[in-house]
């Protein structure tokens, strides 16, 4: 294991195997991994606490637009 992956673990994907579900996974993975870091950040006082909510915000909706263009936009089957 090197570096990068032990810092920035990525778990597999179990679902339903589509190119816009497994792209929204990592999307997600994305998510989780740097709502950590800003939450890590604010609890060691390098953020303010109105900080961190501004940048988890701008990453809900990046997640938010996400979804809507790779899961939303698909025709049910």
């Amino acid at each position: 294991m090197n570096k990068y992956e032990f810092l920035h673990p990525y778990s597999r994907y179990h679902g339903e195997f589509t190119p816009e579900n497994f792209l929204f996974d990592a999307n997600l993975q994305e998510f989780a991994r740097r709502v950590s870091y800003i939450s890590s950040l604010e609890n060691s006082g390098k953020l303010s606490p109105e900080e961190a909510y501004k940048q988890i915000k701008n990453l809900w909706k990046e997640l938010k637009a996400s979804k809507k263009s790779l899961l939303d936009s698909t025709s049910p089957s």
